[in-house]
């Protein structure tokens, strides 16, 4: 057996074999991706070249950014650090530093959830680790030794989750890692059960560590490490200097393409990107600056136009009706992931029996369209009832108040206001948002603890909520003033789990249908249980999804993902009927407020539907890309100025085709730059 090769550069010996172990698992997914259920198949042979090529380089500069952390490792493996009387003062100022943040500070505490605790054990863990080598001088060759190889092993781990999490993450989104991914991390508690629940994490993590052992192994078994880490400055220095030229070739690249690299088809642009730099530049753009960002026109032809398109004079309008105000008891529902083609009047199989039979007894809107894929574009659109802003819905941008708001205009027809939600109002800032727009909150820790049925990571069960909504509502009802309840359910969300022996179901009871059927079964069972109630005569029903199950498209704003179910329900007080005028869910509210008589000041976008005057369109969008639906074209604006045209068509069966325009209509695309330069303006 040959002697193993003695290494003292560690970094020079590891760097180069992680780079080829990036590049062969992103050639791997890559591979899994475009095979994959979700994706759609539609691009030429420049298109596959960009794919894998462009990919490879991604993959490549990405690598070199990676490794940063890897360097900071290598950095501080000297013993350098220990020498009197340097050591003296790193010693100091560490345990100066953790004494600080354990017992007196920790920016982290605005975070919440067990980031601030991963913090403290980590700060402790270091103060713990370096006392020790400190003052016992003969431990550091080993300890030096074993941080290697759990640095090395650490990042093989990292690789290869990486890669699963990706393939998972795109069979749930059909895109990269994006703002989702991002909000997820933040909210590691409620992700992490939820991932729990969802997936054999156990047998997952052993089979990912055994192969990132085997990996490591084969990296390692013919080199000596033992004497490796406690480098020379020099060769640290030129290191340094040939890591740091590679990180900013590869920001510039990675920046660069990311920019100005995408293609017509989404699907190849997704797939020749790397997905964490793709994180990266989601984390980055949170809150995009729409005048930075997208095409512009005069500030005051913006405003004009708006207020002609909305029926509006300096932002404002006054909103007359010659009857008196019904003051109906409103409850609103907003559904969580309900497509309309789960429905059965959308080519649905049957799982929603009781919405299938509530439409025929509604006021339906067969062409209402989301203005988002997350929850929060869902609750701003009704709540606000304006277009969707670039960036992060204002649903989750704290500090911002002052919002003209649905609520507000309940309060002022005497309207008692609430919010309630079966999970932690913490998440996305809901809690926050409603409270600085007057609702009261209520979520599952306001709930009756002891009459929970069921509950998951997410919160509890629809049922739970509803039982806890009808309880304010007798209390509502007593005090003889009318109310107003927005609920936001939970359980059409994975794990998709649900109290056992409320529906029958062939095949996994936790997929994404089970859930629907039974979001389905509570809302029927809650509509039952509520017409037994004094206060539901006097009581206007609003149910529609707050977006979509899927965002995935050939498109970046595929409408057939936007399409989603809504309907007014009121037995004696609202006539059955079907509206067909494409909408948006910004819409919804103000035709409520109509066919309740509200007078009242108006600035909201949305507009009633039932009026001849309605003009119709939809909103939609992702974090970046602004769609306006209008006479059967999609205008889409998108960072760098970008604007796309497609015109719509459609065979009846609620799916829809898109084809470029070679010719940009002005007309659409100046109201699309309207509405969305005044709406980002205003807020």
């Amino acid at each position: 057996m040959k002697d193993k090769i003695r290494v003292s550069d560690w970094f020079g010996f590891f760097a180069p074999k992680f780079l080829c172990l990036t590049l062969v698992l992103g050639f791997i997914v890559r591979v899994a991706l475009v095979f994959h259920p979700l994706t759609v198949i539609g691009w030429g042979f420049g298109d596959w070249v960009k794919i894998f090529v462009l990919g490879f380089l991604n993959d490549l500069a990405f690598c070199a950014i990676a490794l940063v952390p890897a360097f900071v490792v290598y950095t501080f493996l000297t013993d350098d650090k220990y020498r009197k009387p340097w050591g003296y003062v790193f010693y100091g100022l560490l345990t100066a530093l953790t004494a600080y943040i354990l017992f007196f500070n920790d920016i982290t505490d605005e975070y919440g959830g067990p980031l601030p605790r991963i913090v403290n054990a980590v700060l402790l863990f270091l103060w713990i680790c370096f006392t020790v080598k400190f003052f016992v001088p003969r431990l550091r060759k080993g300890w030096r030794t074993a941080a290697i190889y759990i640095v090395m092993l650490l990042y093989v781990i990292a690789a290869i989750s990486i890669a699963i999490s990706e393939v998972v993450f795109w069979s749930e989104f059909g895109v990269r890692f994006n703002f989702i991914a991002v909000d997820y991390l933040v909210y590691t508690n409620e992700v992490i059960g939820n991932i729990m629940e969802s997936y054999p994490m156990v047998p997952m993590i052993l089979g990912m560590l055994a192969i990132a052992g085997t990996i490591l192994w084969l990296m390692v078994r013919k080199a000596d490490l033992k004497d490796s880490g406690n480098h020379s400055w020099k060769r640290w220095g030129l290191t340094l200097a040939g890591l740091a030229a590679s990180c900013l070739i590869a920001c510039g690249w990675l920046h660069y393409g990311y920019r100005n690299l995408q293609g017509e088809n989404m699907f190849a642009t997704q797939l020749q990107e790397n997905g964490c730099w793709d994180f990266l530049e989601a984390f980055a753009s949170n809150e995009l600056d729409y005048r930075q960002f997208y095409p512009l026109i005069d500030d005051s032809e913006a405003n004009s136009l708006k207020d002609t398109l909305c029926g509006l004079t300096g932002g404002k309008r006054q909103i007359r009706d010659d009857r008196p105000a019904e003051k109906k008891n409103i409850v609103l529902i907003t559904v969580e992931s309900l497509s309309a083609d789960f429905l059965s009047r959308y080519g649905g199989e049957g799982i929603t029996p009781s919405l299938d039979t509530l439409m025929e007894k509604s006021l339906v809107f067969d062409n209402l369209f989301a203005t988002g894929n997350r929850t929060v574009r869902g609750l701003e659109a009704v709540t606000l009832c304006i277009p969707p802003s670039s960036g992060e819905s204002l649903v989750k941008r704290p500090g911002i108040s002052g919002f003209f708001s649905t609520g507000q205009v309940l309060r002022d027809q005497g309207y008692t206001t609430s919010f309630l939600y079966g999970g932690d109002s913490y998440f996305d800032n809901m809690g926050a948002f409603f409270s600085t727009c007057g609702y009261d909150v209520v979520d599952k820790g306001d709930y009756d603890q002891d009459a929970i049925i069921f509950s998951n990571i997410w919160g509890t069960s629809d049922e739970d909520s509803y039982r806890e909504a009808m309880a304010l509502f007798d209390g509502y009802h007593a005090s003889g003033r009318p109310f107003f309840t927005h609920i936001m359910t939970i359980s059409n969300h994975r794990p998709y789990t649900y109290p056992d022996g409320r529906i029958s179901y062939e095949g996994n009871p936790m997929s994404r249908k089970a859930a629907v059927k039974y979001t389905d079964w509570a809302i029927g069972d809650f509509l039952a249980k509520a017409s037994l109630k004094p206060w539901f005569s006097n009581t206007v029903f609003v149910i529609l999804a707050d977006h979509c199950a899927s965002s995935a498209g050939k498109t970046s704003l595929p409408l057939e993902c936007y399409h989603i179910p809504a309907l007014i329900y009121s037995p004696g007080f609202i006539e059955p009927q079907t509206v067909g005028k494409v909408c948006s869910q910004i819409d919804l509210m103000p035709t409520l407020f109509s066919l309740l008589h509200f007078s009242y000041d108006s600035s909201f976008y949305g507009q009633d539907i039932l009026s001849p005057e309605f003009k119709e369109r939809a909103f939609m969008a992702t974090y970046q890309d602004l769609g306006y639906y209008s006479e059967d074209i999609l205008t889409v604006l998108s960072p760098v100025r970008r604007v796309s045209q497609s015109h719509i068509t459609t065979d009846g069966t609620w799916t829809y085709a898109e084809t470029p325009l070679e010719t940009t209509d002005q007309t659409l695309l100046k109201e699309a730059e309207a509405y969305y330069q005044s709406a980002n303006q205003m807020y």
